[in-house]
């Protein structure tokens, strides 16, 4: 097979000679540098590798040209080769429009020309690419297959596991006729859905998580009985915690329960995290995080549910759901929040069939030509509306206060307001939620005026929940259930009884010495995606400082 290919498309040719030229000087070894001086002629090229076999790793496109610009390429560009990493090339004057259509198509990054030196300012942003796309690959996928029903509760949690840990699958309906056939091959009937046939043909009827991630290949299972550092839950903090554990040289072993990213992992575009100025999904912040602590030798269990924690002597240990257990020399509890039970008639019995927690990017092509209905005033209920307005008709954000500023960042505000057909309720409640089987109705107060519409998607952004039942009282809680540290523990200058050292507690120490918290499961914490990173990587600094004073 020849070499893969990067394209630059530009209709200025001292610019696309430029482009090609330093291409070359850095990837020519291991890349063909091809370069188009329009969309069109881009598109006649690419359909011929296309037919050739080729593969075709990243695509550099300017912004403003004749005839199709750079973002109407890279939406066609996309159909051809799905799995190219895209790029803008804009002028400073047009940064601003290029980040907003960076918003609406997904394109990797934008270029600012000129880009001289290129060793700063272009190889880094295409090195990225060019890792990226080695690790999603051009090849045929082989796909999962998962046969269930479309309102079905278990089917959406089954297929917002596979898709949450980056598992290729294809949805069949058992009201299909493939589907029905494929569950005919598989010896299976509608009693038995959701139904999850292996790609080397391993038929699982109605899996746990556990049993699904050991078919397709997810780590569940610890290399070691000892580490140490347990990092329990994979959110930014976790990761955050793993990556710069692992990079320093500790033996390090993430333990997630569903999927690694946590509430982060379904933003569709987070747009204000540090260095991402084009912004950047969830998925994909979580992908490149995940990658870099296996990288640094990082361990990462997914499917594993913690049920214990406690000191054995020098030992933290970690016990799991089955009765197994880990030990290390330190524990990061990063373990997260949930979102808060909506407290309405009608929703427990609908979630997952219309009603659902979070951004379920897996629902965006159900909600095609529908009404959607978004609960919740902070930043993950708005990137969930800008997200589901591409594939809804019209999206409702239905806010319990008098506006958005109290809980919403500014900029997001702003777009959302140049959305047409995203829509704003204040002083908005849901009542009641309707349906046979499904979601079909919402009653909603406004000002004490009920009213009753139709809607066959609800997605809810509310409240915090940390995820703390499983700690046992050795482990100090606040009153909302957030785990208290360092100074937090102590009160009027007292260490907490049962503290066992002669000194306080360390910062994002916990009560127990060598069990550290980072991102919002920590008292007192700020709910933002930096800061849980941050406060990860802080961590394993105070866990090195624990390991020197044992």
């Amino acid at each position: 097979m020849s070499q893969p290919i990067l394209m630059t498309v530009d209709d200025d040719p001292a610019v696309s000679r430029s482009v090609a030229r330093d291409l070359r000087r850095r990837y020519g070894k291991d890349y063909r540098v091809i370069r188009a001086d329009s969309g069109p002629d881009a598109l006649d090229a690419l359909r011929e590798i296309k037919l050739r076999g080729d593969a075709v790793a990243a695509i550099l496109a300017d912004y403003r040209m004749p005839q199709m610009d750079g973002i109407a390429f890279l939406e066609k560009a996309m159909d051809l080769f799905p799995h190219a990493r895209r790029a803008l090339l804009t002028a400073y004057a047009d940064t601003d429009a290029a980040i907003q259509a960076i918003n609406v198509v997904d394109v990797d990054h934008y270029l600012l020309k000129p880009w001289d030196p290129p060793e700063e300012k272009l190889y880094p942003v295409i090195d990225a690419l060019v890792e990226t796309w080695r690790a999603v690959g051009d090849k045929p996928v082989e796909e999962v297959k998962l046969i269930g029903h479309r309102y079905s509760s278990p089917s959406f949690h089954l297929r917002d596991f596979l898709a949450r840990n980056a598992v290729p699958y294809r949805w069949y309906s058992v009201e299909d006729d493939e589907g029905g056939r494929i569950l005919q091959a598989a010896d299976a009937s509608r009693d038995d859905i959701p139904v999850v046939v292996t790609p080397d043909g391993t038929v699982l009827k109605n899996p746990t998580g556990g049993e699904i991630a050991d078919a397709v290949g997810l780590s569940t299972r610890p290399a070691q009985e000892f580490y140490d550092l347990v990092v329990i839950g994979g959110g930014p903090a976790g990761l955050g915690a793993a990556v710069y554990g692992a990079s320093e040289g500790l033996r390090t072993v993430l333990v997630e329960k569903k999927a690694t990213g946590g509430q982060a992992g379904t933003s569709s575009r987070i747009e204000n995290y540090l260095g991402f100025p084009d912004g950047v999904s969830g998925a994909q912040l979580t992908d490149r995080a995940r990658r870099q602590a296996q990288k640094f030798g990082a361990e990462v269990l997914t499917a594993r549910d913690v049920v214990g924690l406690e000191a054995r002597g020098s030992q933290r240990v970690i016990t799991f759901g089955d009765g197994s257990e880990i030990a290390a020399h330190s524990v990061i509890l990063a373990s997260g929040v949930t979102y808060r039970a909506l407290e309405a008639d009608g929703i427990e019995e609908l979630t997952g069939r219309g009603v659902y927690y979070g951004s379920a990017a897996t629902e965006a092509p159900e909600c095609k030509g529908e009404h959607v209905y978004i609960v919740g005033g902070a930043n993950s209920a708005g990137q969930a509306a800008v997200f589901f307005s591409r594939h809804a008709s019209d999206v409702t954000i239905l806010v319990r206060g008098a506006s958005l500023e109290a809980s919403m960042s500014h900029y997001l505000i702003e777009q959302i307001a140049g959305i047409e057909n995203i829509h704003v309720r204040t002083h908005t409640t849901v009542k009641q939620a309707h349906g046979d089987g499904h979601l079909e109705r919402l009653t909603l107060c406004e000002n004490g005026v009920t009213e009753v519409v139709d809607s066959g998607h609800l997605f809810i952004f509310i409240g915090a929940a940390p995820r703390t039942d499983w700690l046992g009282e050795a482990i100090h809680r606040d009153d909302h259930g957030f785990v208290r540290t360092g100074p937090d523990l102590l009160t009027a200058g007292q260490r907490p009884p049962g503290w066992p050292l002669d000194r306080d507690p360390h910062y994002l120490e916990s009560s127990i010495p060598g069990v550290f918290v980072a991102g919002d499961v920590r008292s007192q914490s700020v709910k933002r995606v930096a800061s849980a990173v941050g406060e990860g990587a802080m961590a394993v600094t105070l866990v090195h400082r624990y390991l020197e004073e044992h």
